[in-house]
């Protein structure tokens, strides 16, 4: 099947997590522990990961009628206010993002060397803030999709896995974005999400084991899929993507065959016997100039192709294709693509080639 002419049909997504204002310096290595770097001017950016899938997914799916919106928190302060003017900016709605008086907008700091590698420290402020009524708010409407994204608290996370969080919409697909991963990440993992989307660094700390490379990523995915998700994707940066989960199930809100891998080893068998398919996308060739943006890029992205019925195989390559040009392109929300983007820098057509 096609899906070159996909139409979300007005569909709706809602993005549960994090807002920060984004500091970021450009220096020519990262640092050591112990290491003074000087770097060039520093330079205030719209931020957190929770917003970011939010830029990502309304940008990736306005041309379809895509309809998205942010529920999270941000201090009473210009930041907050600045957090706000730009999601209202991009079309995304932020009824449902409260300012809490008394406390700081989350704040990241972020470090990104010549190659385009990055290291991020976040200061969580208002975002620590998120708790039922932000639960509550994800759980109105009638989002087809719902993106939790880790940069929250914990209770906050497992209350909006509980699957009658959505009355009356008990399909509504929920994609777990386990960065950074908590403490509590096999707990949430348990909870059954229909997605889960980790890097090799999230991988390794929740599975306690090294995942470096492909052939690791698609053995992680499938530990993970083991552990209590139903779908489950590791990126592994330039390198590209692994995906692990069952064949021919209403699981994922789409439908139609993923492939033709058979199941293989305990992921299998913890699953009473499922047929698994998995898949690797190599990355995309591309001139990357800053991947701070890349990973956000992908969750949002994978998350407009599940709400536009994608299958799975093909929604994990264009979310690839999508971070692949993510990181081509300076700053994280503002280098965040649009479908043309996408086709320019990979020649990957958004959101899958159409049938020949």
């Amino acid at each position: 099947m096609g899906y070159g002419a996909v139409v979300v049909n007005a569909a709706r997504l809602t993005v549960l997590g994090s807002l920060n204002m984004d500091i970021s310096v450009t220096v020519s290595s990262l640092p050591v522990p112990g290491e003074t770097v000087l770097g060039g001017a520093a330079a205030f950016a719209p931020g957190g990961k929770g917003a970011n899938q939010a830029v990502a997914a309304a940008r990736l799916g306005a041309e379809a009628g895509l309809s998205v919106r942010m529920v999270g928190c941000v201090g009473d302060d210009d930041f907050g206010r600045t957090l706000r003017d730009t999601l209202r900016a991009e079309g995304i709605d932020d009824g449902a993002v409260r300012t809490v008086a008394g406390v700081p907008t989350g704040i990241a700091m972020i470090t990104v060397d010549q190659a385009g590698e990055n290291t991020i420290t976040v200061a969580p402020g208002a975002n620590r803030e998120v708790g039922t009524a932000e639960v509550n708010a994800a759980s109105e409407g009638s989002a087809e999709v719902l993106v939790i994204s880790a940069e929250v608290p914990v209770p906050a996370i497992r209350a909006a896995l509980d699957p009658g969080l959505v009355a009356g919409l008990p399909t509504v697909i929920r994609v777990l974005n386990l960065a950074p991963a908590p403490p509590e990440a096999a707990e949430l993992i348990a909870a059954h999400p229909h997605w889960l989307v980790v890097n090799e660094s999230e991988a390794a700390a929740v599975l306690g084991r090294p995942v470096a490379g492909l052939a690791d990523a698609v053995r992680a995915a499938a530990d993970l899929v083991a552990a209590g998700a139903r779908n489950a994707v590791v990126t592994a940066g330039a390198a590209g993507a692994a995906y692990y989960g069952p064949r021919d199930t209403g699981d994922t809100g789409n439908t139609g065959d993923t492939g033709d891998a058979e199941p293989s080893g305990d992921a299998a068998r913890k699953r009473g016997g499922e047929r698994y398919t998995e898949l690797t996308v190599p990355g995309f060739k591309v001139r990357a100039v800053d991947s701070v943006g890349a990973g956000d890029t992908f969750v949002g992205a994978l998350a407009v192709a599940l709400a536009a019925g994608v299958r799975p195989s093909d929604a994990v390559t264009a979310a690839a294709a999508a971070g692949a040009t993510a990181a081509t392109r300076q700053g994280t929300q503002s280098g965040m693509p649009r479908p043309a983007d996408i086709l320019a820098a990979t020649a990957h057509q958004w959101p899958v080639p159409p049938a020949e």
